[in-house]
């Protein structure tokens, strides 16, 4: 597989409260920097999503006295996840990992800013009705497919996808390349979410 002139990569959240480590660590998180650096090579346009949290974001545990994280609430734009306290706007946490190689990256999208959503999809809030502006700027740059890689396959790559594919994107995540929190089944459920609209899975090795 060669990625085309009209193909993105996609790397998602590559930061350090979600590696080992971290506030909310995905487990081998770190192994996937590698890969990606390698992949990014590959691709002509390349593109970073950012979690950007304030503090006492909604989606932290600790804005909701009594809840601890991983329980799921009820909010007006649907249920959540209560994470604990990561990504936060200026800390070392929120920043991409130094072993991300960031020369190949042309934009960055931040995600998450506002503090009374939460946002794990590139595309949108979570409300599905707020756009980042990341599907203009594909479009601008004549992409139709996307490649997807980074953390966490069940929550912000998932969404991604998902919402990439609702706005006119065919969208193939990299699967080997992507590592998973998988709380409550969430890491099934992504999948079976993702299949339902046509998301392809490829794997590193599909690469030339």
């Amino acid at each position: 597989m060669q990625p085309a002139a009209t193909d993105a990569l996609v790397v998602v959240d590559v930061q350090y409260d979600f590696l080992p480590g971290g506030s909310l660590a995905v487990v081998g998180g770190d192994e996937i920097i590698a890969p990606i650096n390698a992949l990014a090579q590959k691709f002509a346009t390349v593109i970073a999503t950012q979690d950007w949290h304030p503090p006492g974001h909604i989606s932290f545990a600790s804005t909701h006295p009594g809840h601890t994280p991983f329980e799921v609430i009820a909010l007006d734009y649907g249920p959540q996840v209560l994470w604990p306290d990561h990504c936060v706007i200026g800390t070392r946490g929120a920043e991409f990992s130094a072993a991300l190689d960031m020369r190949r990256v042309q934009a960055v999208i931040r995600k998450g800013f506002r503090p009374e959503i939460d946002s794990y999809s590139g595309f949108s809030d979570n409300d599905h009705k707020t756009p980042t502006g990341l599907a203009g700027y594909l479009r601008d740059r004549g992409v139709t497919r996307l490649f997807l890689a980074g953390l966490a396959t069940d929550f912000c790559v998932s969404w991604t996808a998902e919402d990439g594919v609702a706005v006119g994107f065919a969208c193939v995540v990299i699967e080997d390349a992507t590592r998973a929190i998988d709380t409550n089944g969430s890491l099934a459920a992504a999948w079976a979410r993702m299949n339902a609209v046509g998301v392809r899975r490829v794997r590193i090795g599909d690469f030339g």
